[in-house]
């Protein structure tokens, strides 16, 4: 059983099949990243309609238990999540009524500063706002999990700090083994081990570099020096792996509404558009070599089993219930 804690994209039956394929039986989705309110509950809409037809191989899951029952039932569970929190529009009680909705993971930044707190591609981390902090507790409460992957590390320290409940950061890697402002420093990894946090270690080749991208055994070696960082219990998966995204999804995700200028995000104008899956991920199904994988560089049975399923089932146990 794997479990990713974040892809993105538009997803279809294909994508299903090939995570079912791949022994995926929970995953993030990203139902929006700069959409309002409206915009993102008609994400929503559309995601129960596509679950709704696809019901014999794709179910909406919001808690560890209906993760379990997708992988019995050999179903993809989909985990319903948002990469920035524009659907609240500043308004704090919209925070449980998407709750109610089924939403379980939201992103505080994505890649812009906002009213909450400061993103990594900022030239100053603000740090944690006032209303971040607000966010957060509601968050707690409502039982969503909060994710800092798009967040500036002074702000994910801050968020780990207010936070009631351990937080995540979904899709990344470690800025010491590979130097990306999208990665996470040292000092952040420490703060989730010691909070019962867990980071989802990243295959997108410009936040995991070509070497880690190269094979199998060389990306499991980047999930285990994490470990060496972070411990056993805070590494988990979180490929961004992307579906069927084309040019204008790519500039959307980068420049949304903001600029009229172009924006490369985690890329760069040497390496721009859609950058190259790593050599051993070339399909989605290839993610059923990573326990193998992970095996190989010598992590036991039971170390796998947290790395791919157990740690994020623990973490959601602690976070996708309301207090």
């Amino acid at each position: 059983m794997i479990i990713d804690g974040l892809q993105c994209g538009h997803f279809d039956r294909d994508a299903f099949e090939r995570l079912q394929k791949a022994g995926v039986h929970g995953v993030v989705v990203t139902c929006g990243f700069w959409e309002g309110t409206l915009e993102s509950l008609d994400s929503l809409g559309r995601w129960r309609d596509l679950v709704r037809e696809n019901s014999d191989i794709v179910t909406i899951a919001t808690s560890p238990a209906e993760i379990e029952a997708a992988a019995v039932e050999g179903k993809v569970g989909a985990i319903m999540g948002y990469q920035n929190t524009n659907l609240f529009e500043g308004r704090i009680r919209l925070i449980e009524m998407f709750a109610e909705l089924g939403v379980r993971v939201i992103q505080l930044t994505y890649n812009n500063q906002n009213e909450l707190a400061g993103s990594c591609y900022e030239v100053e981390d603000s740090g944690l706002a006032r209303f971040g902090k607000q966010a957060i507790l509601e968050m707690n409460r409502a039982g969503i999990l909060v994710d800092c992957s798009h967040v500036g590390n002074l702000s994910t320290l801050d968020a780990i700090k207010a936070s009631q409940k351990p937080i995540a950061v979904t899709h990344a890697n470690a800025d010491s083994l590979f130097s990306h402002k999208r990665n996470k420093t040292d000092d952040v990894l420490h703060a989730l081990k010691e909070t019962g946090g867990v980071i989802g270690c990243a295959t997108y080749r410009n936040i995991t570099g070509d070497r880690y991208c190269k094979t199998i055994e060389n990306w499991c070696e980047m999930v285990a020096r994490t470990v060496d960082i972070a411990g056993i219990d805070s590494v988990a998966i979180g490929t961004d792996r992307s579906h069927n995204f084309t040019k204008p999804d790519y500039e959307w995700m980068r420049m949304g509404r903001w600029t009229r200028e172009v924006d490369y995000g985690a890329a760069s104008a040497a390496r721009p558009g859609k950058v190259p899956p790593p050599d051993w991920f070339q399909n989605v199904e290839d993610m059923n070599v990573i326990p193998g994988g992970l095996s190989l560089v010598g992590f036991s049975p039971e170390e796998v089993n947290k790395i791919t399923h157990g740690n994020w089932l623990r973490l959601y146990a602690a976070t996708f219930r309301t207090t």
